[in-house]
């Protein structure tokens, strides 16, 4: 993805806020085209597989490691709350989401059967978070990848206010908010699993898929992956998950215990972390309606377009007042 200059993103997205006006009259389906199905590549995880060796995760991490965020040493508070988010001397955790690790392994202890759940992001149909983005620095691909343009994100976490499963997560003192206002505008950068979009371009499929000893994760053709998931569910008397889930995913779950039990599981584990690690451990709700349906998305997405038109313009005024030029 290119990177835009603070001229650029201050011009497009003042002309995203001139625009306002008539973003308020489109329905919330209306921000983002879902790419042909198709065309979409989809993920098959059998948690009847899974060992929970964590090759997926390192996988990921050896993959992704150049592109974590480095920090700079003073990382300037937000306000109005006079703090900010800092994973950088956590970066080694790998059992929990963070800006340095895309993807875990969730483990549940469930009436004395241990249940390992690859974790990341589900890729949805409609993403909330791409289609709420003020920036509109997030999309849905031709292959089905959700992914973060990086290099644009200002680290408001509206991505992860309005995702299901918190699955975005902020790292503060990188980005392009350093160059504008820190401290003022945004909070650093968004980061999550993108599926290896780059892979999927070349026709490969995601790390975490190639280095699975087991066969838990699969890839291939949307349709087709989501028709293995339905039949391994009757095969072995399961559960499935993302099937419908947030209005449907590209990721597919087989469980073989009930994922109400499992999100149970789960919120017991969230329950005993800090306040500040909570987000970082996504639940998994059996029942997720996609937030685009709820009357606060839909007023959300009604009324956030014009929100990034008024920043810019602020700072567009604020740097002709100083009569300064790039």
């Amino acid at each position: 993805m290119d990177v835009m200059s603070r001229r650029e993103f201050l011009a497009r997205t003042a002309a995203a806020g001139a625009a306002g006006g008539a973003a308020l009259a489109l329905p919330s389906t209306a921000f983002a085209a879902e790419p042909d199905a198709a065309e979409q590549v989809g993920t098959f995880i059998d948690l009847s597989l899974c060992a929970g060796c964590g090759a997926c995760t390192t996988a990921c991490r050896d993959k992704n490691s150049a592109r974590f965020p480095e920090p700079v040493e003073d990382i300037p508070d937000n306000w109005p709350l006079g703090k900010h988010e800092d994973w950088s001397d956590k970066r080694d955790l790998t059992d929990r989401l963070t800006p340095y690790n895309w993807s875990f392994i969730e483990r549940v202890e469930i009436e004395g059967r241990t249940i390992n759940i690859p974790r990341r992001c589900m890729h949805c149909d409609n993403p909330p978070c791409a289609n709420l983005c003020p920036f509109s620095v997030q999309e849905k691909q031709p292959s089905g990848a959700v992914v973060i343009n990086e290099a644009g994100c200002m680290g408001g976490a509206k991505c992860r206010d309005v995702c299901p499963w918190d699955i975005p997560q902020r790292q503060a003192g990188v980005g392009l908010y350093l160059k504008l206002a820190p401290g003022l505008i945004g909070g650093g950068v968004m980061y999550k699993c993108d599926l290896c979009a780059d892979l999927l371009d070349e026709g490969r499929p995601p790390a975490c898929v190639s280095a699975c000893p087991t066969g838990a994760l699969q890839s291939g053709p949307k349709a087709e992956m989501e028709r293995r998931a339905r039949a391994r569910a009757e095969e072995i008397g399961g559960h499935t998950y993302g099937i419908d889930e947030n209005g449907g995913t590209s990721t597919f779950y087989v469980s073989p215990v009930s994922f109400e039990r499992i999100d149970a599981a789960i919120a017991r584990r969230k329950a005993d972390l800090p306040e500040g690690m909570r987000t970082s451990v996504p639940g998994m709700a059996p029942e997720v309606e996609n937030y685009l349906d709820t009357s606060e998305g839909i007023a959300k997405s009604y009324a956030i377009a014009p929100i990034a038109g008024i920043a810019a313009a602020a700072w567009a005024a604020r740097s002709a007042w100083k009569g300064g030029s790039e």
